[in-house]
Formats: structure tokens, C-alpha cells, sequence
């Protein structure tokens, strides 16, 4: 699960990232957004962490009573053989007090996503068994108690050997007692990746809910509440809303007249605005923070208001979890709606 510009920087073309073996909170009734949900169930809230910032462990350590869990392992399949590699190293592994912990399994591999690893591996049987059981021996013994897969970037073409791949490596870690098996989907593609697709075959759905403006594209609100909730609803109607997992997002990008486009967290955020003497501002057609300095650059970012926002959208929606892309760059006052 990756947003769309570097991945070392938390980025790709549909991110996302990309939880446990968890009883996950039930699904919540239906009702009218504009009143109180008297009675719901508080949502469950995973939490996605960039191993190579230390900014997310941090985060994990001061926030981890308030997680169910945290996909802190980061493993990526080689290019060439298929096999795992064990690209960072998990740098919340040791803390005690941390939620239960998930890896992520990716195509993601340098600075894209590798289709064309996933196409391999589903035509040829005897690989795909390898990478499989290869890639449970190492989520059971990295203590991962689930795991989310995310092969982004799939074509409508490759629909049977996406489902293939998901369908070995989903069998493999069960085999091996990792309990909760997941796979991150883009928000709206749903020829390429449509959720019925894999209802029987992973616990759960990750439906990555950012990068409506992405890096590459044009500036804009990363996750505005109207674009969310038209793909979950989308996404409820196609497998139910007790299925799915809503991922948020806590980044932002500044978008650079003549230079690439910067993932950006809501301090980095703060601190280029006042730096330039510019206004952020809460934009209220899509409840996003923005600020601009017209000819050089613009910005777009998420906080706590619009996580709120985006909040009432997945509680509306009935589904009962969200995931957070990704701990460390988030406003802190999101904590305080979450809670």
C-alpha cells in the first residue's frame, strides 16, 4: 500500500498499503450521517508504519493502546525469483507494548510496483508454490500474527493470475496458522481488482481510500468525504461492508512548479506554510488543509478535521475498521477523534 511517488517516501500509483488475527468489531448499522450513532461500536483502527522512518515507530510506541493493530513488517517480492526479501527491518518488533503486529507483502519493489512478478509467478505453478510457502516461513517466523498483500498495479487482463497469486499465498499462510490474510484494493478500480474477486479467499479487503490527487497528477484533495463515500458504498454493495477495512489517509504532497512532487506529513506541512508566509487553510469543498505559493508550489494535506470528516463516512458506510496510511506523519489531534 503505497502512495505515488517514492516509496521510500511512502509512495506508488494506487497505494496502500497494505492485519491481525483479531475478533474485528462487528458491522455498524446504518444511519443517517447527519445524526449521533447512539450505541455503535467504536471503530477498530490498524495502523500502517514506514519502517524506514523513525517517526512511526515513535508514533506505534505513543499510540499503541489505541491500535488493534500494526502492519510493522515490510516484505517484498524479488523481481526475478519471486522470493521474499526482507527489504527493512522492523523496527517495532521488540516493543512490548505494541498492538498486534502484521507484515506487509508487496510487489513494491525500488522506487515501483512490479506487475510483472505477480504475472510470473501465476504462470508457473511450481514458483508460485515456492514463493508461497517461502513467504509464510518468513511472516511465522518474523512473529507476524496476519499479514496484508498488495500487488498494485494489476491490470483488468490479469485478473486470473491476481487471483491465483492471492489465492496460493492466502492458502500458504493459513497453512502455516496465520490467522487474518488481507488484500489491499484500489478505491474505485473495480475491473482489475473487483472485491467478489477475492471475498472467499482473503479475511478481509483493504480499500485504499487516498491518492484521489496523487504525485504524478494533479494537485488536489488527497481523500475528499464524497469521493470516500462513493467507493465504500461501491465496495459494501459488492461484498458487504463487514468485509472491508477503510484505509485513511494521514499525508499530504506538495506538488513543486519544475520539480518532483513531495510526500509531506501535517508538521512538514505547518512549518512550509509559515516558512512562506503562506495561509493554510481548510478548503471546504473537500474538508482538506491547502496552501499555495502560486508559481512555485502547492499543497495539499490531511489532519485531524478531515479524518473526522472521512470518520463519519466509514461509520455511515457499516464498516467496522479503519487503517491509517501511515503512522508518523499524521496531525496528533487525530488521536483525540479517533478516541
Amino acid at each position: 500500500m503505497t502512495p505515488r511517488t517514492s516509496h521510500t517516501a511512502r509512495s506508488s500509483r494506487t497505494v496502500r498499503l497494505r492485519l491481525a488475527g483479531l475478533a474485528l468489531a462487528a458491522a455498524l448499522p446504518l444511519a443517517c450521517a447527519s445524526l449521533p450513532l447512539v450505541g455503535a461500536k467504536s471503530l477498530d483502527v490498524w495502523g500502517f508504519t514506514a519502517p524506514w522512518d523513525a517517526r512511526s515507530a515513535a508514533s506505534v510506541r505513543a499510540h499503541a493502546g489505541r491500535m488493534q493493530g500494526a502492519v510493522t513488517g515490510w516484505i517484498a517480492l524479488d523481481t526475478a525469483t519471486g522470493q521474499p526479501l526482507v527489504v527493512y527491518r522492523d523496527t517495532v518488533a521488540r516493543l512490548a507494548s505494541a498492538p498486534a503486529r502484521m507484515a506487509l507483502v508487496t510487489s513494491w519493489m525500488g522506487d515501483a510496483f512490479h506487475p510483472g512478478t505477480i504475472r510470473a509467478l501465476g504462470g508457473d505453478d511450481a514458483r508460485l508454490a515456492q514463493s508461497a510457502a517461502s513467504v509464510a516461513s518468513a511472516v511465522v517466523n518474523g512473529g507476524y500474527r496476519g499479514v496484508v498483500l498488495d500487488f498494485e498495479e494489476m491490470l483488468v487482463a490479469d485478473l486470473p493470475v491476481t487471483t491465483r497469486v492471492v489465492t496460493a499465498f492466502a492458502s500458504a499462510l493459513r497453512a502455516r496458522g496465520v490467522k487474518t490474510v488481507a488484500l489491499a484494493i484500489p478505491a474505485l478500480d473495480t475491473a482489475a481488482f473487483p472485491a467478489r474477486a477475492f471475498a472467499d479467499v482473503v479475511d478481509y479487503e483493504v480499500v485504499m481510500l487516498y491518492d484521489q490527487h496523487w504525485g504524478a497528477g494533479s494537485p488536489g484533495a488527497i481523500a475528499e468525504p464524497g469521493w470516500v463515500r462513493r467507493a465504500l458504498s461501491m465496495r459494501a454493495a459488492e461484498v458487504g461492508a463487514g468485509k472491508l477495512v477503510a484505509a485513511l489517509p494521514l499525508y499530504g504532497y506538495r506538488w513543486k512548479t519544475g520539480a518532483a512532487t513531495e510526500i509531506i506529513g501535517y508538521d512538514d506541512a505547518r512549518r512550509i506554510a509559515g516558512e512562506a508566509g503562506a495561509q493554510l487553510d481548510r478548503d471546504q469543498a473537500t474538508q482538506t488543509l491547502h496552501a499555495m505559493r502560486p508559481g512555485q508550489w502547492e499543497l495539499w494535506v490531511s489532519d485531524a478535521g478531515l479524518v473526522k470528516a472521512l470518520l463519519d463516512e466509514v461509520r455511515s458506510s457499516g464498516v467496522g475498521t479503519v487503517a491509517l496510511w501511515r503512522l508518523g506523519l499524521e496531525d496528533p489531534s487525530v488521536w483525540d477523534v479517533l478516541r
